[in-house]
This record gives structure tokens, sequence and C-alpha cells, in this order.
């Protein structure tokens, strides 16, 4: 009797010690600010942007527990919304380094690639759950990494061999990916609670064609399994994100006042500062439209929706002259 009282006892600590630890590294990072005065390496073009994306990947595998969308062990293993988080962030991390490696490092097509963003981009391309060799860690701490070396070099005036052009036409490009980006979110997450949908894909082309005939019309909805999974990817996406425009603030200073486009980009971070807001409650939930019950995906894509419309705003005044 005193022996299956231990054992029993023995399992609810173990289960509560799981729980805790499982609570513990579900716990979201905070938004990173950086309220001292500019110093003179900020004044260098291309350095904050750089080191914006440094942070974000370095906050994907330092925060608590680190990074576990590939752990295989309890309780990290039954977690999902920490690993989807950590999914959203990933891709826009992806997002900024190809951008970086293959528009923003380059003064024209014709130029040569960066020797460090050659070997840091492909590196944040490995499977986000990889664990064996090489783990996705590693090949995350090596990209990081090589983007010190490359920020190192733009801060050498007898280097001149890294630059970062900010350039209009450099952060419309970076732009229209971020847009697709954002737009696939809000679609995901709007389909929380099933939506007849009409097929648009060859909308605006008379002559367009497509591979395999679709459906006029058909039912999209997400799956109850997977609502907090398309919840979560978004906010880490939008977390990430709000970092890489907060720095493009900076670097592209110049560019956005010719444009006078500096008040538009302020309102999308301000937008996705709006996807940060604590949760109170201890699930997502998803209530109809105008039910009794929150939709925390529709008013998520509430706000990834009016960012994104900002965003092509945005692109269509670095269109302009």
């Amino acid at each position: 009797m005193v022996n299956a009282k231990l054992i029993s006892a023995s399992f609810a600590l173990i289960v509560l010690v799981l729980y805790l630890l499982g609570w513990w590294a579900s716990r979201e990072p905070v938004l990173m600010t950086d309220d001292a005065q500019p110093t003179l390496q900020q004044h260098v073009v291309g350095y904050s942007t750089t080191t914006a994306l440094i942070r974000v990947a370095q906050t994907l595998l330092d925060k608590n527990a680190g990074y576990v969308a590939n752990d295989v062990m309890p309780p990290f293993v039954l977690l999902d919304n920490m690993p989807a988080w950590e999914l959203g962030a990933l891709e826009m991390t992806r997002d900024l380094a190809l951008a970086l490696r293959k528009d923003l490092s380059r003064s024209q097509s014709q130029s040569t690639e960066n020797p460090y963003l050659k070997v840091a981009q492909p590196k944040f391309n490995i499977d986000h759950r990889s664990w064996a060799i090489p783990s996705a860690e590693a090949e995350y701490r090596q990209a990081i990494a090589q983007l010190y070396l490359y920020r190192e070099e733009l801060l050498d005036p007898q280097r001149p061999d890294s630059q970062f052009y900010a350039r209009a036409d450099n952060l419309r490009d970076w732009l229209k990916a971020v847009e697709k980006r954002l737009g696939s979110y809000s679609q995901r997450l709007s389909a929380s609670v099933g939506q007849e949908r009409l097929n648009t894909d060859l909308a605006g082309e008379a002559n367009a064609r497509q591979s395999t005939a679709t459906p006029g019309q058909r039912l999209i909805k997400t799956s109850w399994w997977k609502l907090d999974d398309e919840f979560y990817e978004a906010r880490g996406a939008s977390w990430a994100l709000l970092h890489f425009l907060t720095a493009v603030e900076t670097d592209f200073a110049d560019v956005l006042q010719r444009k006078n486009a500096m008040v538009s980009l302020q309102q999308i971070i301000r937008e996705l500062e709006a996807t940060q807001q604590p949760i109170w409650s201890p699930m997502v939930l998803n209530g109809s439209g105008f039910g009794l019950m929150a939709n925390h995906s529709l008013v998520m894509a509430n706000y990834i929706s009016r960012a994104n419309a900002a965003l092509i705003d945005l692109s269509e005044l670095l269109t302009q002259g």
C-alpha cells in the first residue's frame, strides 16, 4: 500500500513537472526593443536590418527551452503551439535572408553574391524538424555566424566587398514576398469558420491557364485540430516581421522620406503590434463570426489583412517616382 501511494505520488509529481516545463517552454518571447540612443554603428546602412535578422534567429534558439520544433523527448514533443510559432518566425527569417542574399547586398543583376550570405541563406532552409545530423539548431547557428561576419564587414570601410543597398526597388521586391505571406495567413485564418469561396485563380487574365481544372466554388474550412497551429504560426510570423520592419524604418529612412512613405510603414508596424496582444484565454477560441464566443483566428486575420493592405499601398508608393 505504501509503495502504491509512493508510486502514485511520484507519477503525479512527474506529470506536474512536465506540465510546468511545457507551459514554460510555450511562453512566447517578448518584443525586443532598443531604447538606447543610436550608436555610430546603427547609422551604417544595413546594420539595423542585419542585426534584426540575427536577433530574431538567435531568439528562436535561445528563448525558453530553446528551439523545440524538432525535439523528440517529452514534454516538448507533445507541444504544438510553440513549434507552429517558431515556423512562422522562421519563414519570415528565410524570406529576409533570401532577399538579403539576392537583392539587398547586390548592386545589380550581374554583380557577384556576397560569400557570407551565400553560405548563410541555404542553412536556414533545412527542415525545421530535423533533429539528427545535421540538426536544425546547428545549421541555424552556422547561418547566424555568417551573418555576423557579413555585418562586421559592413562596418569596416577598409573592406568594401560586403555592401547593403537601401534602394526603393530592393525594398519593394522584399515587400512583395511579405505580401504573399500575409495574404496566405489571412486566408488560412479566415477559414476557421468555413467559407464558400469562388475560384478567382485566373481572374483578370482572359488567356490564363492552369495545370488542372478546379471547381468554380468550394468550401474552405480549417480542421479543428489545426486552428491553434494556424493562429500561432501567423503570430510568430508577425512577431518576426515587426522586428524586420522596425529595422527597415532605420536603414531605408532616406528612401521612405523621399517617397513620403514613412507614415505608411509606421502604420503597418502599428497593425502588426496589435497581433502581439496577450491572449487571456487558455485556448484558441473558434466562435462563429457573429456568435457569442470570440474567434481568435478572425481577430488575427483582421489585423494581418489590414497590415497587408497597407503593405500593398506602400509598395505602390515605392514604385512611383
